[in-house]
């Protein structure tokens, strides 16, 4: 009975959180969304008044605090250095590629082959499936079936379904930089899971003081987090080390934040917004509000390019991706799609092409990141969500739809 209530406040939540969020479109995105435009019709960066931080009793150490058992970075001036192109790990070499595209409205996860862009294969898993996530050791493809409360393994050698393992609520899942824990992101129950990343056993669970706990990445140093809440409209610090809470980050009334990424020089955290239409801009060290910039309307998804140059940004009610220039912090340039509803995905491993989901539409889409031209839809199951591309360059995973390092 619990599981079945829990399947149901899942489902109406999600569905809540559409709906208010195509009404505050048009309701706030008036309160950030103050940047001029110039230079071609490129917004500017225009700081963000801050909006208060509530601390808790734990100190906020400094963001270059390691987290033990982490591996050197490539590049210290870059953490993305791990992801050019063609630069599989041993691991993935021979891996066969595709693209996984989950299925929530279908409870299916359809197999795309990346050269023929045709669907090669229908998988069913459990229900409501969101992400597929690649374990940190690269081995493994998870399918977070949120509603299932289940996590279906993928065998990313040859595409087959493996074992199904009972998690409660995994809306999403992430992986410390150390590999040490899986980070099960419970949305419904407003906690995170720190579980063995093999048996998926669980070690601890971190009640959190927000709500809609969505998305996350790591500083470079692996130390903490940066959680985004999507209902409440908050962002959380968190203390990898301790698995604790160690600061809470409050945003202007009706945001919704959604993905979160690192910078590659480690320095700043991009968070998008659905409902300001845009990023928010975080340091680091310190986590204090450093800007904000403008992209379009349901700003969701987020993606750095296989150079480390620039940001993706799927603008999912606005039907574009943005690209964003790091080292200018500005959109130089916005790719169009039609009639479409861009949420998650990834990057070929050349970096040549960008694979997003479709989300209102049952579609996927591919892009030549290069000249911005849709390269296919292709028709998928019902609600494709946390598209993911595979295999990918890096090391290591830290989860979500291919965040590697």
């Amino acid at each position: 009975m619990r599981d079945r209530e829990l399947q149901k406040a899942i489902i109406r939540r999600r569905r809540v959180a559409a709906l208010v969020a195509a009404v505050a479109v048009g309701v706030v995105v008036g309160l950030v969304l103050v940047a001029s435009r110039g230079g071609g019709g490129a917004p500017r960066v225009v700081p963000a008044v801050d909006a208060p931080a509530l601390v808790t009793s734990l100190p906020l150490r400094s963001a270059g605090d390691g987290l033990p058992g982490t591996p050197a970075p490539l590049d210290p001036h870059d953490v993305y250095a791990a992801d050019r192109p063609g630069q599989l790990s041993p691991a993935v070499r021979f891996d066969r590629p595709l693209v996984y595209v989950p299925n929530s409205e279908s409870a299916t996860v359809s197999e795309i082959d990346p050269a023929s862009r045709t669907v090669v294969a229908t998988l069913p898993v459990g229900r409501l499936p969101q992400h597929v996530v690649p374990s940190w050791d690269l081995r493994t493809l998870w399918v977070a079936n949120d509603a299932g409360n289940s996590l279906t393994a993928l065998n990313p050698r040859t595409g087959r379904p493996g074992r199904t393992v009972p998690v409660t609520d995994p809306y999403n899942l992430y992986f410390t930089p150390n590999g040490r824990f899986a980070i099960v992101v419970s949305e419904a129950l407003s906690r995170l899971d720190f579980r063995d990343p093999q048996s998926m056993a669980l070690r601890h669970t971190l009640a959190l003081p927000c709500s809609g706990a969505d998305h996350l990445d790591f500083t470079a140093s692996g130390r903490y987090a940066l959680l985004s809440c999507e209902f409440s409209g908050e962002l959380l610090v968190i203390d990898v080390l301790r698995q604790r809470v160690a600061y809470q980050i409050g945003l202007p009334a009706g945001s919704m934040p959604q993905d979160v990424k690192l910078s590659p020089d480690g320095a700043t955290f991009f968070v998008a917004d659905q409902t300001q239409g845009g990023l928010f801009e975080f340091y680091a060290k310190g986590f204090r509000r450093r800007g904000f910039l403008a992209t379009g309307a349901g700003a969701h998804g987020l993606y750095v390019d296989r150079a480390s140059r620039a940001l993706f940004v799927s603008n999912r009610r606005a039907g574009t991706v943005s690209v964003v220039s790091f080292q200018q912090r500005r959109v130089v340039r916005t790719f169009q799609i039609p009639g479409g509803s861009p949420d998650m995905g990834g990057l070929s491993a050349d970096g040549r092409e960008l694979w997003l989901s479709g989300r209102y539409n049952a579609e996927v889409y591919d892009i030549d990141v290069r000249t911005g031209r849709l390269l296919a839809r292709i028709p998928v199951g019902q609600g494709p969500h946390g598209l993911c591309v595979f295999p990918q360059p890096g090391r290591y995973s830290l989860g979500h739809t291919g965040i590697l390092r």
